[in-house]
């Protein structure tokens, strides 16, 4: 499965802890990110992130043209929901590309939890028959 790492710069502490304390579930899965929290899980880890662009910079846009393509099946960005942030429209673009595409999204601690347990038990393996369809 691919999945997609983000955070807002006052979330950042948290999906590192995150990537800690789940390390044994998301070492079995292509892990992607954008620039300065990849960096962050690579260096508190031993995981292996490909790393795009800081979020406002086009890294969201980045994941967002994977999304598109059918690419991810699983993105956790954990959202500042209090801090404005000035590149809101491409998040609101990623939260549609998944409504579109039929990708798990969790937006915080609590959901993206549950969905890498569900992960770990297997039950997203639907993902990847969905993906094969949308392919073909």
């Amino acid at each position: 499965m691919r999945i997609a790492l983000i955070a807002h710069d006052r979330k950042k502490e948290e999906i590192v802890q995150l990537a800690m304390a789940y390390e044994s579930i998301l070492r079995e899965h292509e892990l992607y990110a954008t620039g300065t929290t990849g960096l962050r899980i690579m260096e508190a880890t031993s995981l292996q992130v490909t790393r795009f662009l800081s979020g406002p910079l086009g890294g969201d846009q980045q994941i967002g043209a994977m999304i598109a393509r059918n690419e991810m099946d699983l993105i956790i960005f954990l959202r500042d929901p209090l801090t404005a942030q000035p590149h809101e429209p491409d998040i609101i673009a990623l939260l549609r590309l998944c409504d579109v595409n039929k990708i798990p999204f969790a937006t915080n601690m609590g959901t993206a939890e549950v969905l890498l347990k569900a992960l770990e038990r297997g039950e997203l393996r639907w993902r990847e028959v969905v993906r094969e369809e949308e392919q073909a």
